[in-house]
């Protein structure tokens, strides 16, 4: 196991100014004055409907939000009020743990199914960011679940339940947005292989000085829809039109985000959106997006039912490991790698 240079966690208590490894450039700051606060303008929208006579609108919905805004909340979710409790309280004990019980599972390698880290990637970085994360593979379950945490005790059993509801979640949102696309409702659904499903759980400790740093700079997810709980602490915003918007916390919502394999799969139609962490000084934040994706063989392209002479293919096909690793190797100083996928007559 490579130690780390530090946690933060483990470094923020006392600390007055942020160290000079966290500083970002002047140029790429981020201006925490300039940003505006979201007006209800990121869609709401009520899941309940799609078991009944509305599912058509709703539907409908969930296609505008996919195309227009690559965000939107959703509220009568099916995911338990005390579930969702629970995670974040799991998610906080964890990372109060004493620095010995925590560092067990400390590694910067990517490929570990479960590991703690802290930044992104300490590896290639040159500016690190304000936050420390627990990375879990979850699904298969069985294949990782004995990896997982036994600190606190309940870990596994609170993180497998909530797992497990999220991806429910997800097969049911997939399903939605292939019908918004015109493909069959379990067309997306096929093309994911065998399937993955990772968790990230973000710690991002209070920061004496917000304005010179990020929690995570701009970037879209790399992966296919991303499912995100958060506590009742602002910290994510995303770009529209040219200007960086805080989404606020609303609670009993998850925030639902496009990710990178979506945008190639329906051509560009819809699109995976650059967002971001900020951290602020008073309080620390937590937030755990479940990230659902293809499993690493699956072969990634454009549906060919959306693509016709007015609509070429936009991307080539590619195997999912072969885009993550691009991903990963680029790091976030690049805020998206789809331009490397590129068919050649773009």
């Amino acid at each position: 196991m490579s130690k780390p240079k530090l946690l933060l966690a483990d470094l923020v208590s006392g600390v007055h100014h942020v160290p000079s490894n966290y500083i970002r450039p002047i140029s790429d700051r981020p201006n925490l004055n300039d940003v505006e606060i979201s007006d209800g303008s990121i869609p709401l929208i009520d899941l309940q409907g799609l078991h009944g006579p509305h599912r058509v609108d709703v539907i409908k919905q969930i296609g505008l939000a996919c195309q227009q805004d690559g965000f939107f909340q959703v509220k009568n979710h099916g995911i338990s009020e005390s579930l969702v409790n629970n995670m974040l309280r799991i998610a906080g004990e964890f990372f109060r743990l004493p620095e010995s019980e925590r560092l067990k599972i400390y590694s910067d390698d990517p490929l570990k199914t479960t590991r703690l880290s802290t930044s992104f990637n300490i590896r290639t970085e040159k500016v690190s960011n304000w936050r420390d994360f627990l990375r879990l593979h979850c699904y298969p379950l069985e294949d990782f679940v004995n990896e997982w945490p036994t600190s606190p005790p309940s870990f596994k059993k609170d993180a497998a339940e909530y797992c497990s509801n999220a991806r429910a979640l997800a097969l049911r949102l997939l399903e939605a947005i292939s019908e918004s696309l015109g493909l069959e409702r379990n067309y997306i659904n096929k093309q994911l292989g065998r399937h993955g499903q990772h968790m990230a759980i973000n710690y991002y400790p209070p920061c004496p000085e917000p304005d010179l740093t990020y929690g995570l700079p701009g970037h879209t997810d790399v992966n296919l829809i991303t499912i995100l709980l958060q506590d009742n602490v602002p910290g994510l915003q995303v770009l529209r039109n040219g200007k960086w918007m805080a989404i606020d916390p609303i609670p009993n919502t998850f925030i639902v985000n496009i990710g990178d394999q979506m945008q190639v799969l329906s051509n560009n139609r819809y699109k995976s959106v650059i967002h971001r962490a900020v951290v602020n000084c008073n309080r620390q934040r937590i937030s755990i997006p479940t990230f659902y994706c293809p499993s690493p063989e699956a072969v990634i392209g454009p549906a060919p039912l959306l693509v016709d002479n007015d609509h070429p293919a936009v991307y080539r096909n590619f195997t999912y490991q072969e885009y993550f690793e691009k991903f990963w190797n680029r790091g976030l100083a690049t805020q998206s790698c789809l331009d490397v996928f590129l068919n050649s007559s773009h």
